[in-house]
């Protein structure tokens, strides 16, 4: 069975290098056999490609793919931690959506973050999630993605 690491590279999918924290805190944290990640914006090499509300400066389509930006720099924060490898599954996903007052449709663009990690883990991505709509996000990003993924309990760095 081939490694999460050897599915990304059949995927042409890489690991970006995590982003710097914005603030105070820390792009991934361990309790137990738990990683939870700081939400995470769509940086492209430490850029914000487009910037704006999903609805009125920024298509859905688009945000979609944004998205799926985001939940590859929230993998790349477990990697930076524990090893993507070390991933037993996908437990939560949580997505902002910055979003135009009439915009009602935050669901279809976290699926870009949620089909993403389907493709990646196939049915080992089976999640909970939650999808809301936010007046403005860090940077002016029309995106955020956290997750929240089981690893392996006998990894190095077990609490």
């Amino acid at each position: 069975m081939p490694t999460w690491t050897e599915k990304l590279s059949s995927m042409a999918l890489h690991l970006p290098q995590t982003a710097a924290p914005l603030a105070a805190y820390v792009p991934a944290n361990r309790v137990g056999n738990l990683v939870q990640t700081s939400g995470q914006i769509p940086l492209v090499e430490g850029t914000l490609p487009i910037q704006g509300k999903v609805g009125t400066d920024v298509d859905v389509i688009v945000a979609i793919e944004l998205a799926r930006v985001c939940a590859l720099n929230a993998l790349a924060a477990v990697d930076d931690l524990v090893g993507i490898d070390s991933i037993v599954r996908v437990v939560k996903v949580v997505g902002y959506v910055a979003s135009a007052p009439d915009f009602t449709n935050q669901p279809a663009v976290v699926n870009g973050a949620s089909e993403l990690l389907a493709e990646v883990f196939g049915d080992k991505a089976a999640h909970i999630r939650s999808a809301v709509g936010v007046a403005v996000l860090p940077l002016d990003a029309p995106v955020e993605i956290e997750l929240v993924v089981e690893v392996v309990t006998d990894h190095p760095g077990t609490i």
